[in-house]
């Protein structure tokens, strides 16, 4: 996935909570835009976020992320 792509997903108005797919399976929520920081071949993921503010991140490789996809809010009720 391009850096562009998930630009996009993370500059929609209003943002729409989405989830990034790894090559490898593993799946992470974005839930709030602040929650990422995008690079030209990285996205830092902020993960158990409290308060708005994350307890760890994880960097990943864009060239590592197979799908963007959002999250269907009524599952998570």
């Amino acid at each position: 996935m391009t850096a562009e792509a998930l630009r996009d997903w993370m500059q929609r108005r209003p943002f729409e909570p989405f989830r990034i797919t790894m090559s490898s399976g593993e799946a992470y929520d974005i839930r709030h835009p602040e929650m990422a920081f995008l690079t030209r071949a990285e996205i830092i993921i902020g993960l158990g976020e409290r308060g708005g503010i994350p307890s760890r991140h994880r960097t990943v490789s864009l060239l590592h992320v197979t799908a963007a996809e959002p999250i269907d809010s009524s599952a998570a009720a």
